[in-house]
Parts: structure tokens; C-alpha cells; sequence
């Protein structure tokens, strides 16, 4: 099948029965309510994008695995060069939407399942490998999206999935049968998953024996029995309700979150990637985790982007475009934002093939990438209100700026420089004000913070990969390199004392005793008290005017 175009996603989404709820309300799919639309929008953007010439090499390759042109965001890595374009691609996505575009976490799950099934294979003789490979080349034949749902509720965090007072704060596995297994449970903070064609369920973290039934991995379609959504709500969300466009921020492109519910859902056993394998939930989790972390260096920097040009524009509007400091502050922001995409594009370029065959990035430097994106966004997002002013959060709704009577007065005095309308002012303003505190924060600031794993995550994978030992044996080996080249170089010096100064066979053998291919003295020479300098091929210089003997 060849590559769906926006508007046939749009009615591919349309075709499934979702069960979906909000405000009370019941919904069978996005496209019904002006809440859900612009998160829509949003996914579909990664597919005209795969349309046009001029980003097909970064929204789209040709797979190896059907030998056709796919969607870059169902593809299994191949090379560096690969990791290096999909950072590239989410940074593109993000400068298009200013929003989360959904489909970074059914990507990450895809590359983490391909080696951890292949390994899990190995190691049990399972065939869960296979399952992913033919359901892989399904999504990507089909051009679908892929929802990953990792985050379990967890009820106490103290205590482990078998051992809560209710056990269904981890997903788990309620009955084996021969065709297949019925599961029950939640995944909370569901990105985008009301936008998808399909659903992909991994555990959350490590497992120990006794959490055998919660170590689960599978597939299933967004119509299944069984599964609902309820919508969770936004920071200014219902503005999207009073059909005002100036007020919303963007109202194009959105995100939306989900806690999904998966009551007694029955799958199939071609659907099956992991069950009950305890010990590779841990992997599973480290890689999906890491290829997550890389993809916050690419479209977190996209929506900053945004955010930048947007504080520019506003102090353009504002009539302080040339002050130091705003100039300053854009620097800033700027030099931040690169410093994300810096560390997407490290961890990416250092990447290394596992025994599947696929490519992974180096585990460090993602981890050192989302610490980072923990922090800078924040500090990108408080410069831009700096710069932005407090109208930015006072200013009246469209409604009064369209009012016959208040409206003359909003646009006199709200008005900045005389070359810019008050209504564009205000457009700008409320884009900063979307992506700083209304719907937009939900992906820009609080999933910066948590998504893809809270900061102490990142923080505890940087402990276990920094090599501290290693690093610790470099300091010594340096430490005695200079104790030994010191002790050296006074055994010479003693050494030569002993031997008649004008027997220069003597001293010359004893300087090249201790020359470079012997010792770890770097050079060997001899300061003479006659003022000449005597090098270990017998070479002689007159040193005497350089030196007050």
C-alpha cells in the first residue's frame, strides 16, 4: 500500500469505533469534538509532510523489510545515518506543529521490541520475534500509527506489581489460553492514542519472578474490546469550545493525553512480543527508555524553535527589538535549544548495531540529552515571558476586541508599535501564552519534565553508564605516570653523578637506558655545567647564553 496522504488518515480514523470519554460524554472517534481536533491535526502533519519532495529523505525511507518507500516513523533503524534523520525529522515536525505530534513513542517501540524479541528468542526459543517482524511490516505496509503505552498507574511506588494491595496498578496477565491471553489493567499519560490505528503495551519497568504476569508485550487495534479512553484535561482546554481562534494560541495543532483502560482485552497470539519472561522487561524498558530520550533532542527543539521566533516577533511588536538585553535573551534561548538538538544528534551519531541487526543510540548520551531537556525548556519559556511582557496573560478575550462598543478602546490602547495591528499582537501573544501555560505546556514543559522517565531516571541510567571506575583508573594512571617519571629521572641523575663528566660513552649510555621506548620520560637531554646541552644521539648545543649558571 502506498503512503496515506493526511486526509485519507483522517478518514482511516474515522472508520474506527473507538470508545472514547470527556466531560461526560461519550466519543467513537477525535474528529467529533473541537477539543480532540487539533490533536488530530497534528499527527496528520507527519503525513503530508511524507508527501512533499522536499522532505522525503527525512519523512520517509525504503524499508528492508518490504522493500517499499515507508514512514520514516515506522522504520527499524538501519545505520547512524538513520538515527541521525529521525532527530532530524521529529525537530522538523515540531517547527510545523508548535505541538506534540504523537507518533515519536510508537517509533521508539518498535526499535526496542525488534532486539529485545530477537534476544528473548535466543534465550527461550520463543517466536516473539516473528510476531514483531510481521506486525512491524503490517504497520508500515499499511502507513499506520502506533501508540506505545508503557506507564503503568504504579499505586505505591514502595512496592512491587505483585505486591499491591490492588493488583491491577500494573497491567497484567489475568488468563492463558491456547489461542491467546486476556489482560487487565491501565496505561496512564497516553499520548496521542485516540489518534491511532493501533496500540502497542510494554511493561514499565523492571520485573522479578513473582512479577511474571505483568512482564507483557503486545499489539492490538484501537476498536478492541475492551479497551476505552478517558481524555485528560489541558490548561485552557475549553477555549477551544468558544470558537474564538485568537484566544486558543494555535488553534491548528494540538496534543491530547489519555488514561487508558484495558478491561479483560483478549489477544491474539501472533499479537504476543512478550509474556512472562520477566528478565527481558528490564531491557525492553532501558531501550525504549533511550530511543525516547534521544527523540526529546528533536522535537522538543522544533517546538522551541517556535517558541523563539515567537518571543522575536513579540519584541518586534513590542518595539524593543533592538535592546541588548531582549537580544541577549534570544541568544540564550537560542544557544539552549541548540545545545538540546547538539546532545539529540551526539547520542544518535555514537549509535551501535545490536545483535538484531537494528541500531541503538548510545545510552549515555540519551540520558544526558533528557536530563537536559528536564531543565532548558523551562528556562527557554521563562526568558520568552521576560520578553513577551504581562499582557501576554492579561490581555481580553477576541470576544471584547470584536465588540462594538469595548473593541475601538482594546485596539487604541493595546496597540504597540503604530505598524502592527493590536490583533496581531495579540496572535503572538496568546502562541507564547499556549506554549508557556494553555494546551501546548502539557508537551512543551510538563512532559519535558516526566515524559519518557522523571529526571531521577535519567539520572540513575548517567550513574550506571558514566564509567566512574573507569574514569577513576585514568586519574590514577596519570598520577603514577608522573610519581614514575620522577623517580626515573632522579635514578639518572644519580647515576651520572657517579661517572667522570668528560667520559661522555658513559653518560650517553645512561641517558639512553632511560630514552622514550624504555620508560615514560618523554625526553631524554643533559644540561652540562659548561653550558652545553647534550641530546641522546651525542648531539651537543651551546646552551650557555640561554641559562644564568
Amino acid at each position: 500500500m502506498a503512503l496515506m496522504t493526511g486526509e485519507q488518515y483522517i478518514e482511516s480514523i474515522k472508520k474506527i469505533k473507538m470508545e472514547i470519554y470527556m466531560f461526560g460524554e461519550k466519543y467513537s472517534n477525535p474528529t467529533e469534538s473541537p477539543i480532540l481536533r487539533p490533536s488530530l491535526n497534528s499527527v496528520r502533519m507527519t503525513y503530508d509532510l511524507a508527501q512533499m519532495p522536499e522532505y522525503e529523505d527525512l519523512m520517509t525511507v525504503v524499508s528492508p523489510y518490504t522493500g517499499t518507500r515507508v514512514n520514516r516513523f515506522t522504520h527499524i533503524h538501519q545505520s547512524t545515518e538513520d538515527l541521525i534523520k529521525k532527530v532530524k525529522m521529529q525537530r522538523l515536525c515540531g517547527q510545523k506543529t508548535a505541538a506534540c505530534f504523537q507518533r515519536c513513542v510508537g517509533m521508539d517501540a518498535f526499535n526496542a521490541l525488534f532486539s529485545t524479541t530477537y534476544e528473548c528468542d535466543k534465550a527461550h526459543g520463543t517466536n516473539y520475534h516473528e510476531n514483531f517482524v510481521k506486525f512491524m511490516k503490517y504497520a508500515a505496509e499499511a502507513d499506520l500509527t502506533v501508540d506505545g503505552a508503557m506507564t503503568d498507574p504504579k499505586g505505591d511506588r514502595s512496592l512491587a506489581p505483585h505486591a499491591q494491595a490492588d493488583p491491577d496498578m500494573f497491567l497484567r496477565i489475568v488468563e492463558r489460553r491456547p489461542d491467546g491471553i486476556v489482560v487487565r489493567g491501565a496505561k496512564a499519560h497516553q499520548t496521542g492514542i485516540c489518534n491511532s490505528h493501533e496500540v502497542i503495551v510494554m511493561p514499565t519497568q523492571s520485573m522479578g519472578p513473582d512479577d511474571k504476569d505483568y512482564a507483557v508485550s503486545f499489539a492490538v487495534p484501537l476498536d478492541t474490546p475492551g479497551l476505552f479512553m478517558i481524555i485528560g484535561r489541558q490548561s485552557c482546554d475549553t477555549r477551544k469550545l468558544e470558537g474564538s481562534t485568537l484566544d486558543v494560541g494555535n488553534s491548528e495543532f494540538g496534543g491530547v493525553e489519555a488514561l487508558t483502560i484495558f478491561d479483560d482485552v483478549f489477544v491474539p497470539n501472533d499479537r504476543i512480543f512478550l509474556c512472562g519472561e520477566h528478565e527481558f522487561a528490564g531491557m525492553l524498558v532501558e531501550r525504549f527508555a533511550g530511543y525516547h530520550r534521544q527523540s526529546y533532542g528533536g522535537c522538543k527543539v522544533g517546538v522551541g524553535d517556535v517558541l523563539i521566533g515567537a518571543a522575536a516577533v513579540a519584541a518586534d511588536y513590542n518595539g524593543a527589538a533592538k535592546a541588548s538585553h531582549i537580544k541577549d535573551k534570544l541568544i540564550e534561548m537560542t544557544h539552549l535549544n541548540e545545545t538540546l538538538y547538539c546532545c539529540g544528534i551526539a547520542c544518535s551519531a555514537e549509535g551501535h548495531k545490536t545483535e538484531s541487526g537494528n541500531y541503538i543510540i548510545d545510552l549515555l548520551l540519551a540520558n544526558v540529552c533528557k536530563q537536559n531537556v528536564t531543565r532548558f525548556p523551562y528556562e527557554i519559556v521563562r526568558l520568552a515571558e521576560d520578553i513577551a511582557g504581562g499582557l501576554m496573560v492579561t490581555a481580553p478575550s477576541e470576544k471584547d476586541l470584536r465588540d462594538e462598543k469595548i473593541g475601538p478602546y482594546i485596539d487604541k490602547y493595546l496597540r504597540g508599535v503604530a505598524t502592527v495591528t493590536t490583533e496581531n499582537r495579540m496572535k503572538i501573544l496568546r502562541l507564547i501564552e499556549n506554549l508557556a501555560l494553555g494546551t501546548a505546556a502539557v508537551g512543551y514543559r510538563t512532559e519535558s519534565m516526566h515524559g519518557a522517565g522523571s529526571p531521577q531516571a535519567q539520572r540513575i541510567m548517567i550513574a550506571r553508564q558514566g564509567n566512574i571506575q573507569g574514569k577513576k583508573q585514568l586519574a590514577k594512571d596519570i598520577n603514577n605516570a608522573t610519581r614514575t617519571d620522577q623517580t626515573i629521572l632522579s635514578a639518572m641523575a644519580e647515576l651520572i653523578a657517579g661517572q667522570d663528566e668528560d667520559d661522555l660513552d658513559s653518560v650517553l649510555r645512561i641517558m639512553n637506558t632511560f630514552s622514550l621506548d624504555k620508560t615514560f620520560v618523554s625526553t631524554v637531554a643533559l644540561l652540562r655545567p659548561d653550558g652545553t646541552l647534550l641530546l641522546t644521539d651525542g648531539a651537543r648545543y651551546d646552551v650557555s647564553g640561554a641559562f644564568d649558571f
